[in-house]
């Protein structure tokens, strides 16, 4: 797998096991930040009140290094973790899964626990459209008038690059690319005498 890609969920997508007359009803969602998994956790706390557990994990960002798992009043370790565990089988990421537990009346244990959330997770990822998403960075360029087709010339030759444009007094240009063709795009741009090519901007 290249590192400038990574797979994600395309959409939100439900999966439901039932274990000893427990339910588990499981949703995975696309998602970008914590303020987002927050809202949808808490959303489904209100959505299903009456339910005995609401657990979660979540993974972030393209390096797959931001993640938090929530038992809520499961024994440690027995949902988050292995809810966490699916998400990282299917080498996934920007994404939320929760499970939601109706109680049946029998103690399910440790293994059974485990075993409940690691299917009712994978039952979720299973329904849902798992797509591959390229890490792009962002370039900025600067150039008079004169070098429009020098510089368009140059961006016909990369498939994946996209841009916008605010032509005035001279153009300026904000192209996205793939990580891995970044370099060599900035490296035949700056050949072109008269393009500026901007520092990349770190929170780009």
């Amino acid at each position: 797998m290249m590192d400038d890609t990574y797979k994600t969920v395309e959409g939100p997508a439900e999966g439901y096991i039932t274990e000893k007359k427990s339910k588990f009803i499981s949703f995975i969602f696309p998602v970008k930040s914590a303020v987002e998994v927050k809202e949808i956790v808490d959303a489904h706390r209100k959505k299903y009140y009456d339910a005995r557990h609401v657990c979660w994990a979540y993974m972030l960002g393209w390096e797959r290094e931001e993640y938090r798992v929530n038992d809520d009043g499961e024994p440690s370790g027995t949902a988050g973790r292995p809810i966490l565990g699916q998400i990282n089988s299917a080498e996934l990421t920007d994404v939320l899964i929760l499970v939601i537990r109706y109680f049946g009346g029998t103690l399910l244990g440790t293994g059974g626990l485990i075993k409940a959330y690691k299917e009712a997770s994978a039952d979720a990822i299973q329904h849902a459209e798992i797509v591959e998403r390229t890490v792009d960075e962002e370039i900025h360029i600067h150039f008079e008038y004169t070098l429009l087709n020098d510089v368009m010339r140059v961006l016909k030759q990369f498939e994946t690059v996209r841009w916008t444009q605010d032509f005035q007094t001279s153009c300026r240009m904000t192209l996205r690319i793939r990580r891995s063709l970044s370099a060599q795009l900035k490296e035949m741009l700056a050949a072109i005498f008269g393009v500026e090519v901007a520092p990349q901007d770190k929170n780009a």
